[in-house]
């Protein structure tokens, strides 16, 4: 039931960019004896801005090479190409979250001068944190596109008004609707949210008027008590108060 949904494109993505990411942080650390930096920047630049590649740059196409070694072949291996359009669109996932580590790479530069004047820069390129490309990816997930589950020629929209619309390399692709996660399922190991706790000022993920699905909330004191303003006492031990706090916790109903 959970085969082609929105959260399976994401968790493909993800496998598949934080592969890459891990991989070539190990290039460029010289942890690996398969690769290391990005030679073939070096060299280059541009001299009439005072500027030159140098440093170690992240290779990310040997990571993006093993990433797809090790996380695509065996898809294919499976379905004999990549013939079905479940593992056509997992393929497409796994590429996505390697286009993710590529497309957020960046350029850092460190100056060399007089005085620090900046007069010649080096330059290599980097991959950006992985809580970046995790951020990118679930922006991704939340504007997924959804396919339709005959494969033709190539992977395609559901909604025909929008099939002139091109399916970038970037983007996240699904077949099926997910569950109701608000709703306790066993048979599908869904715990549901009755229960949760929730932040009852915030906006995001964790507020109450999204994880409790529009039930509402319960609200109950809880008395802490712990150790506080503990101070040394010559000699040898430690005094401390024991100190009261209540605080309002929230529940989904």
């Amino acid at each position: 039931c959970f085969v082609g949904t929105k959260e399976t494109a994401f968790i493909y993505a993800v496998t598949s960019a934080g592969l890459v990411h891990s991989v070539t942080r190990s290039c460029s650390a010289g942890n690996m004896t398969e690769c290391s930096c990005d030679m073939n920047l070096r060299h280059g630049g541009s001299a009439s801005e005072g500027w030159h590649w140098g440093g170690c740059s992240d290779d990310i196409h040997y990571g993006m090479s093993f990433s797809r070694r090790f996380l695509d072949v065996p898809i294919k291996n499976v379905t004999g190409k990549s013939g079905s359009g479940l593992a056509a669109m997992n393929l497409h996932n796994n590429e996505a979250g390697r286009q993710a580590v590529a497309k957020l790479m960046s350029v850092d530069c460190r100056c060399h001068g007089v005085s620090g004047s900046c007069a010649v820069k080096t330059c290599w390129k980097t991959m950006s944190s992985f809580e970046k490309i995790g951020r990118f990816l679930k922006d991704k997930y939340e504007n997924s596109i959804q396919i339709s589950d005959r494969l033709k020629k190539k992977l395609r929209r559901k909604e025909k008004s929008q099939r002139k619309i091109p399916i970038r390399k970037e983007d996240l692709l699904y077949v099926n609707k997910s569950p109701n996660y608000c709703v306790e399922d066993q048979k599908l190991g869904i715990p549901g949210t009755q229960g949760r706790e929730c932040n009852r000022t915030s906006d995001g993920p964790d507020g109450c008027n999204l994880l409790c699905c529009g039930r509402g909330y319960n609200t109950h004191v809880v008395r802490h008590v712990e150790r506080c303003e503990c101070k040394f006492v010559w000699c040898c031990y430690v005094r401390c108060r024991r100190c009261e706090t209540m605080t309002d916790v929230h529940t989904c109903k």
